[in-house]
């Protein structure tokens, strides 16, 4: 019962706390009067002065979506560069300490990792980077991608307030407010909360102890605290240390812990009402943000009861507690579980256990929250237009049945929308299983079991491949991942993964940006009530049935039913 009370307190508050962001959230992309604009104002004219940018001078989708590819690729390019010469930068740590090489391959899937805000780690942190990389390449990353996601999904939203309009906001104007207004102040305070609470800020050397069983210990540190909130906050993932978030100098305590679960989730679980807001329909947005609700409660049930309970192969040894292997002792089963549900709904890589050591039932829950998009709350932006388009996938099916041509919100959904929103669907199964597949057969992809075959190490492969198209970054420990397959492979499911789906989402928004919205009528399907919430709920588990339970059966169904 006290994890439930733990999970119900965190919900209980990142309800609380959706509305009042969400609007905020809409104030600042609509450029109207907030509570930072004497601080920022003078800020954000300085930086668009200095870019060339004239911010009343709005983009097309496909001018915006070009936008978005330069700045992203500029920002791979700068982390690759500094990555392949951080041998040469000054400052620590000691390079005796640094033990894994960074090859190209290596150099090239960790600066699209962060520029895709997948934040994908085939690496240890603490053995592989300078402290300079660490504060200047992946930070700034950390910010920089988290906020063109954000700017993405404004993009989105407006495509459904808009009508007949050719254009969908600037991108820079967009990076910028959410740079400025959203991620930089909160991160700025979850920062020194967090060093407050034990994180590290510093750039002091490694330092050695003596252990009580005589022997020595090297102890990493460094500027730990520049990264590890903004990394939650900017839905990234991906840590200072190789143990991420269940190393005791980057979560030191279930404070830390807790805040960095908001930090994670609620500007994503705020977006629904950003959405209703904007497009003045609030209830619409409420009931989405009821559906990833069901859906975070409803994987939150499957993988607790899961973890609850003793493993069967320690059966009759008279152990109580749960599956306590691979977790914190300081976070136990609940919190444990608790991040792993949230950093899995909200792409984000910030996990606090080994999920390898999960139970069959809970990986299935984790690796389907991947798969499905992160619907439920999702990334800055990414969550958001997810679902929708699932959604918008429901209406068109509850049209047919009716015989009317479906629409949402006052917009039709045509033919020409109809065929992005079915790219959408089946982007992610036309990436990851034949990935998956080819990784399962191939003697470079099997290679990286060092550990586990069978179901257990198609899983672990499945779920490497669906982090990565998901930008989620998280994965499943015993997978050696440092190799030249999987660093390409891996890079070419998060470039897929983020800018594939990007660029459907704002060309379909641009579609319905040019459309004038149908008034309501009496077949007009309503987008505010409970039966809505039902439909769009359906409709998310027959998406994920029908694409990827197949390849679930026989990884974890297959592990759970195995004697």
């Amino acid at each position: 019962m006290t994890r439930w009370l733990e999970y119900l307190v965190f919900l209980a508050i990142l309800v609380a706390l959706a509305k009042p962001v969400g609007l905020y959230v809409a104030r600042v992309f609509e450029r109207q009067p907030t509570f930072l604009d004497r601080l920022f104002c003078p800020v954000e004219s300085l930086l668009y002065r200095l870019i060339g940018v004239h911010p009343d001078r709005e983009m097309t989708p496909v001018s915006y979506l070009a936008a978005l590819l330069v700045f992203s690729a500029l920002g791979t390019l700068f982390l690759f560069l500094l990555l392949m010469i951080q041998s040469v930068l000054p400052g620590g740590p000691d390079r005796q300490y640094l033990t894994t090489p960074m090859t190209m391959d290596l150099a090239f899937n960790t600066a699209l990792s962060f520029a895709t805000t997948t934040t994908w780690q085939a690496y240890g942190g603490e053995s592989t980077l300078r402290y300079l990389v660490q504060t200047i390449g992946l930070v700034s990353q950390n910010f920089l991608a988290g906020a063109a996601g954000l700017a993405v999904g404004m993009a989105f939203i407006r495509g459904f307030a808009r009508e007949k309009s050719a254009t969908l906001g600037n991108f820079w104007v967009d990076l910028i407010r959410g740079l400025l207004w959203v991620l930089l102040p909160v991160s700025l305070a979850g920062s020194l909360i967090l060093v407050w609470q034990g994180v590290p800020l510093n750039l002091d050397p490694y330092v050695k102890a003596r252990t009580l069983e005589g022997g020595m210990q090297t102890i990493a540190q460094g500027p730990v605290a520049a990264l590890e909130f903004i990394k939650n906050l900017g839905t990234n993932g991906g840590g200072f240390f190789n143990a991420n978030g269940a190393h005791p100098y980057a979560n030191p305590t279930p404070l830390t812990n807790f805040l960095g679960m908001l930090a994670i989730a609620v500007i994503p679980a705020a977006l629904p009402i950003t959405f209703g807001h904007m497009v003045r329909r609030p209830n619409s947005g409420v009931v989405l943000l009821a559906v990833m609700i069901v859906l975070f409660l409803g994987g939150l049930a499957l993988c607790d009861h899961a973890e609850s309970l003793n493993p069967p192969r320690l059966a009759g040894l008279g152990l109580v507690g749960g599956n306590a292997e691979g977790k914190e002792v300081r976070f136990g089963v609940g919190s444990s579980v608790l991040t792993a549900i949230v950093t899995s709904n909200c792409a984000t890589g910030s996990y606090n256990s080994m999920h390898d050591s999960y139970q069959p039932v809970s990986v299935m829950v984790l690796v389907m929250n991947m798969l499905l998009g992160e619907v439920t709350f999702g990334g800055l932006g990414t969550g958001l237009f997810s679902l929708v388009i699932v959604a918008l996938v429901g209406v068109f099916v509850s049209g047919l049945m009716i015989g009317r041509t479906p629409d949402y919100l006052g917009k039709t959904i045509t033919p020409g929308e109809n065929g992005l929103i079915a790219l959408y669907i089946v982007l992610t199964p036309l990436v990851v299983l034949p990935m998956t597949a080819l990784a399962s057969v191939s003697s470079a992809g099997l290679a990286g079991l060092t550990v586990n075959s069978g179901a257990h190490g198609l899983t672990e492969i499945l779920f490497a491949y669906a982090s990565c198209m998901a930008n989620n970054g998280q994965n499943m420990a015993s997978l050696d991942a440092n190799n030249v397959f999987y660093n390409l492979s891996t890079a070419a499911a998060m470039f897929i993964g983020r800018f594939g789906h990007m660029a459907v989402a704002l060309l379909l928004a641009g579609r319905f940006a040019a459309q004038r919205r149908r008034a309501t009528t009496m077949g007009t399907l309503p987008s505010d009530t409970v039966v809505f919430g039902a439909l769009v709920l359906s409709t998310v588990v027959l998406i994920g049935a029908l694409s990827f339970l197949v390849v679930l059966a026989l990884g974890p169904i297959a592990e759970y039913l195995r004697p």
